[in-house]
């Protein structure tokens, strides 16, 4: 049996449960493509996977036992084989893209969740692309129906979404108000934001000004304060729900979507499904420079358990890398 080094864990817990060590090789099927991984990131997403927590993580994940029991989905690398079925891609090439246990030194990932590297990105900054980025994009453009010209306000501008979500909706066309922390509003100004709203000294559900379109990937404010800063048709596109458990998390993920139809607001939440034609649709924002990735910290392959307790703190600004096989 061919193996590899990868981050591996045999059940869930804090980001200690994890361990550097020999695992199998990736199976690969037909449609898939095996990466030699340079680069991946990791987020919150991550850490709810490695403790298993909340627990609907684990209807993905294992009900009982992780699987695979390796952490990340964000990739960057070479193409090592492809599949029998695989024709986008060949031997050599450099891609981007999500697919499952990417915190190792091989990854299979489906062709469709691939894409070639921006050429003008490093693997590492790549790798801090996909997942993120798409989640910006699926949330703006399809939840949101974002147009030019409108005014939309994103509340946690300076995470990893969000900072991705303050570019995308510039290239959008529209007038940006990123939410954020002291330390990132020059940060948040960088990435093309046209104001900047501090959340340690302005409160932006009673500043008394409106947006077409508000993008919460912090739900720190009630349903009734965010609906209170949209125009009379304006849409509040939520992605977030991870302060609550148990039944306040139902209630959290379900109420919006509840009230909905009985409102002029809309009200919406999304799934993000990564595909190959969105990340070319991010890939040519990057060329034109329209798109770029923060990165916050770099850690090794051997550092990722520091890398979630990291994120776990909140106050990482962009994305957190992993560095895998330097290229």
């Amino acid at each position: 049996m061919k193996t590899m080094r990868g981050m591996f864990q045999d059940v869930y817990g804090p980001p200690d449960v994890l361990s550097l060590r020999d695992i199998a090789m990736p199976v690969v099927g037909a449609h898939d493509v095996l990466v030699h991984v340079h680069a991946a990131a990791v987020h919150i997403g991550d850490c709810f996977g490695v403790r298993g927590a909340p627990l609907p993580m684990r209807l993905a994940t294992g009900l009982f036992r992780p699987k695979p029991g390796v952490p990340g989905y964000d990739v960057a690398g070479q193409v090592e084989s492809v599949g029998s079925q695989v024709t986008t891609f060949r031997p050599g090439d450099a891609v981007f893209g999500a697919g499952h246990g990417t915190c190792a030194q091989y990854a299979s990932v489906p062709e469709q969740q691939l894409a070639l590297k921006p050429p003008s990105l490093t693997f590492e900054q790549a790798a801090a692309i996909p997942i993120s980025a798409l989640a910006a994009l699926h949330g703006l453009r399809d939840a949101g129906k974002l147009k030019s010209g409108q005014k939309v306000l994103i509340n946690g501008a300076s995470g990893g979404i969000g900072t991705f979500g303050v570019q995308i909706a510039k290239a959008f066309g529209a007038d940006v108000t990123g939410v954020c922390g002291t330390a990132n509003g020059a940060m948040v100004r960088s990435l093309g934001a046209d104001h900047v709203i501090d959340h340690t000294r302005e409160d932006f559900t009673r500043a008394g000004r409106h947006y077409d379109l508000v993008f919460d990937n912090v739900e720190n404010r009630s349903l009734s304060d965010c609906r209170r800063v949209l125009t009379p048709d304006g849409t509040l596109v939520l992605n977030s729900g991870s302060g609550a458990r148990g039944l306040r998390l139902l209630v959290r993920l379900l109420l919006p979507l509840a009230l909905s139809p009985f409102v002029r607001h809309r009200l919406r939440r999304y799934l993000s499904t990564p595909n190959h034609a969105d990340l070319v649709v991010l890939s040519e924002l990057v060329e034109s420079g329209k798109l770029r990735p923060v990165i916050d910290r770099t850690f090794s392959l051997a550092e990722v358990p520091a890398a979630l307790r990291h994120i776990e703190t909140g106050h990482a600004a962009g994305k957190v890398v992993i560095t895998v096989s330097p290229a």
